[in-house]
């Protein structure tokens, strides 16, 4: 078994709204440090071990759980350990 671990953001030439929003709100908290901030999500994904996966995982991502027009992903591919 596979744990595939997805994250998806936003490519950097696309504005990033809800960063924006966060960003401004920390600053009113008092955070004037933050230069910026991108907001993302992160995907963890248990899989059956295939001979193909890596191949399989882009296909997913490019298919669904990305937008490949307005988001990059990148991912990371680990062993589950069970005990």
């Amino acid at each position: 078994m596979k744990k595939v671990t997805v994250y998806v953001t936003l490519r950097e030439a696309v504005l990033d709204p809800q960063g924006k929003a966060i960003q401004e709100s920390l600053h009113s908290l008092g955070y004037e440090e933050i230069r910026d901030v991108r907001v993302g999500k992160r995907l963890d994904i248990l899989v059956e071990d295939k001979e193909d996966l890596e191949q399989r995982i882009i296909e997913m991502c490019e298919k669904l759980l990305a937008n490949p027009v307005i988001e990059d992903y990148r991912y990371e591919v680990e062993e589950v350990v069970h005990s």
